[in-house]
């Protein structure tokens, strides 16, 4: 459930920008999308964290998604990882030309694992 949780926050915060666009509840959306935009950081390690630890138990689309969530919104901490920061920076670079894509799919895998 946490990581469900943690997945539906990430993609509010990936998506934010775009969410005024749904009808009756964008305004909302986009209100919650850019208070959690304060706790991107946050968010992104605890998503990356989940990902891990549950690709480690069994990979899921849920896990798979929490980690590409989780390197998407930690773009600008990860250079400060020694040895793979550098790799992983640019991985997320070329993943975030999909942002928008990344939340949408986030969100839809966790409201289906709810």
């Amino acid at each position: 459930m946490l990581s469900v949780t943690v997945a539906i926050l990430a993609g509010l915060v990936l998506l934010t920008g775009v969410m005024s666009a749904v009808p009756a509840l964008g305004g909302y959306l986009e209100r919650i999308g850019q208070f959690l935009t304060g706790f991107k950081a946050i968010i992104g390690v605890i998503a990356l964290i989940l990902g891990v630890i549950g690709v480690i138990g069994s990979v899921s689309l849920l896990n798979v998604m929490l980690i590409i969530a989780g390197l998407v919104l930690l773009i600008e901490l990860l250079p400060m990882i020694p040895g793979v920061g550098n790799a992983l920076e640019k991985f997320a670079r070329w993943l975030s030309t999909g942002q928008v894509i990344i939340g949408v799919i986030t969100i839809i895998v966790a409201l289906l694992s709810l």
